[in-house]
């Protein structure tokens, strides 16, 4: 049995990586899907490898930190399909801006900012009036291990902006739960879900491997299927529970 047959999401930075994970996951257990990311072919395409028919997981390009862009696409759900049962806001990262301290300039840490937290705000304002309608409806937004602990490839701005995330989560998921929405978060910690973050981690030596591996009981990184699976627990009724938290997806690092 399908745990999401019939409901309606959107997936935010959902054209590769963990954001197509995501979506595939959600597809694969009935749910239809708006992709939105900033690269329009990238989105477009992976929509059509999802369903190439366009019924049920349709791409469209948007930025998560313009409000008009964010707006017009919840339209557009509510105008395909009825309703907005799902919203996962996956769009982020560090987005190839610095770690070192003293090279992060003003521009690296709004570009960070904007996306990840903005980006998250913006998208739960747009569909949380929708939702409230309905008297039901899920969030889950991507924190990371970083959040709330620290980052291994990454900047302050990124620490600070999933932080933030983490916040908004507990913030929203208390004022809205009368209304019938569950708000959540997920933490993974390195997973390599893109051309950037295999980068970063074929640029490491052997030995800093090593010590990342080491840090991790379970003794590997994660995979974006891993991850998947857990947006999907949350956005289904099993977790119907289960609202303002954060669900660590990291093997354990957090323990040591």
């Amino acid at each position: 049995m399908q745990r999401l047959w019939n409901r309606n999401a959107i997936v935010t930075g959902a054209g590769q990586g963990l954001g197509l994970a995501i979506a595939k996951a959600l597809f694969r257990e009935g749910a239809r899907v708006l992709m939105m990311d900033v690269n329009e072919k990238t989105v477009i395409a992976a929509a059509k490898e999802i369903d190439p028919k366009g019924e049920r997981a349709v791409g469209r390009k948007g930025d998560v930190s313009k409000l008009t862009e964010v707006q017009a696409l919840v339209k557009e759900v509510k105008t395909l399909w009825g309703t907005v049962d799902i919203l996962v806001n996956n769009a982020g990262g560090s987005l190839h801006t610095p770690h070192v301290l003293a090279e992060i300039q003003e521009k690296d840490w709004n570009l960070v900012v904007d996306v990840n937290l903005k980006g998250t705000f913006l998208c739960c304002q747009a569909v949380i009036p929708e939702m409230a309608k309905q008297g039901k409806g899920v969030i889950v937004n991507m924190s990371a291990l970083a959040g709330h602990w620290r980052a291994s490839l990454a900047g302050v701005q990124y620490v600070a902006a999933k932080a933030g995330v983490e916040g908004l989560t507990r913030q929203l998921a208390y004022d809205w739960g009368k209304s019938g929405i569950r708000v959540n978060a997920i933490a993974p910690t390195v997973t390599l879900t893109g051309d950037r973050i295999q980068g970063l981690w074929d640029a490491k030596s052997e030995e800093e491997k090593r010590k990342v591996i080491s840090d991790i009981p379970l003794g590997r990184l994660g995979t974006p299927e891993e991850v998947a699976s857990v947006v999907v627990f949350l956005a289904s009724d099993e977790s119907s529970f289960i609202t303002g938290i954060t669900i660590d997806v990291n093997g354990g690092r957090y323990l040591r």
